[in-house]
């Protein structure tokens, strides 16, 4: 026996496919479901998964397919189904039976980006109004935001100009940490954190660069890295 909101979910992708031939997002389905958050979507998805009630498509976003339905519901159409394969595999060609690449994140967040941060000297991080679009995998649980990473003090860590760094929104963070860190209330760097006999310490990952030191009341942690994303030219 399929739980109340395992039945509400099937459904509700089954009615998605009749109308657009393309299955939800994690976003509407747990709008659509009144859920708090899309890991219980993501639980829902896989426990149905495993059921043999539905199927992700092999290297697609978000693409399901209703293979049966509960026995009191309504068979899913052939149809719908039929375009929603026909939907993907003009997109791309399917991979072979043998390919054991794994399945990209099923579902992409919009997270904002606000504007430029110094791996480098400290320079202003710019509140914007654009934002980036994530692989969901790639974000835990809790508030994210972008920022563009200026300069070559992290390089050390992987970070390289030009990346854009994930960043979980929090004003605390543990001694050895990636965070961003507002100094003096007008300038943001990403930078390791420590604190150090009364003093908070920024350091580097680059031997080029020297450490830099200020009091407590002169940092505050804005949040601590997550993920990173890069685009290659």
């Amino acid at each position: 026996m399929l739980t109340a909101k395992q039945h509400e979910l099937i459904r509700f992708i089954q009615e998605r496919l009749e109308e657009t031939g393309i299955s939800p997002s994690f976003e509407e389905m747990k709008e659509a479901l009144d859920l708090k958050s899309k890991s219980g979507v993501h639980r829902l998805i896989s426990a149905l998964e495993e059921r043999g009630f539905i199927r992700r498509l092999p290297n697609r976003a978000r693409a399901l397919e209703v293979i049966k339905q509960p026995e009191d519901a309504t068979p899913a159409p052939r149809a719908a189904a039929a375009v929603a394969n026909d939907v993907v595999s003009r997109a791309t060609s399917m991979p072979s039976a043998n390919d054991t690449s794994p399945e990209p994140a099923n579902d992409v967040i919009e997270v904002p980006l606000h504007g430029r941060i110094a791996a480098g000297a400290p320079i202003e991080a710019l509140e914007g109004q654009s934002s980036l679009p994530v692989p969901a995998a790639l974000l835990g649980p809790g508030e994210h935001y972008a920022l563009e990473v200026s300069g070559d003090s992290m390089i050390e860590a992987g970070i390289f100009d030009g990346d854009f760094a994930l960043v979980k929104r929090t004003d605390s963070a543990r001694d050895g940490e990636i965070v961003v860190a507002l100094v003096r209330g007008e300038e943001a760097t990403l930078k390791y954190l420590h604190r150090d006999s009364g003093t908070v310490r920024l350091d580097p990952a680059n031997a080029s660069y020297d450490a830099q030191v200020y009091q407590p009341g002169e940092v505050q942690v804005q949040g601590k890295l997550a993920g990173l994303l890069r685009r290659y030219h």
